[in-house]
């Protein structure tokens, strides 16, 4: 009998729903390897190479935007997260992504997870087989939890070929693309939530 027989055991359903209160009080180990959606927790794949790579760089890129709103705006305060729990909404069963990446206002370190509502612009790195569930599945909980922005990002080979900027339409409670950055510009410029400067020359050759 094969090892999948071994683990397609009863005691291995999951037992219970996933509160968030069940959730602070599971393993740290144990939360980066999953995502709950209703309740239920779903494995998350390893990232390749390349995708922790273009989600670094961008990190980067919005870091440098944050420090300049900051800068024009005294008393305000924006953070850059990766890879971090986001609680979408508690009922009727809690929803906790895990994204890529998020521009957002600052908070505690031990406020976790994080509120959909500090959220300014999210971003998912889409790989193989992360497509249905970045383009359709996430996007379409992100926007219910009224996150404002979602960035898709496309890598092709060795490079991000292309960012998909969403901008969420409240009348509709869905997002619509606002924009498509794409290399043929050497450096693309976005004004909004904050002015972001996304060069190109740093998003290739992210394996070496």
């Amino acid at each position: 009998m094969g090892a999948i027989h071994d683990w397609a055991t009863p005691e291995n359903l999951q037992p219970e729903p996933i509160t968030v209160e069940i959730w602070r009080d599971l393993p740290e180990e144990f939360c980066r390897q999953v995502e709950v959606v209703n309740g239920q927790a779903i494995r998350c794949e390893a990232p390749r190479r390349t995708h922790q790579a273009a989600a670094r760089r961008l990190a980067t890129v919005l870091e440098a935007a944050a420090a300049e709103y900051v800068d024009l705006h005294p008393g305000s305060c924006l953070d850059v997260s990766n890879d971090f729990d986001v609680i979408l909404w508690e009922v009727p069963a809690a929803t906790i992504r895990r994204p890529d990446l998020a521009l957002h206002n600052c908070a505690p370190d031990d406020v976790r997870p994080l509120p959909a509502s500090y959220i300014r612009v999210i971003i998912e790195v889409v790989s193989p087989g992360s497509d249905k569930t970045d383009r359709v599945e996430k996007m379409g909980e992100y926007a219910s939890a009224g996150i404002p922005f979602y960035w898709l990002i496309w890598i092709t080979g060795n490079r991000v070929a292309s960012i998909d900027v969403y901008v969420l339409d409240h009348a509709i409670e869905a997002y619509r693309l606002l924009r498509t950055l794409a290399p043929e510009d050497e450096v693309s410029v976005l004004e909004v939530p904050v002015r972001i400067k996304v060069p190109w020359s740093q998003l290739s050759g992210l394996v070496r």
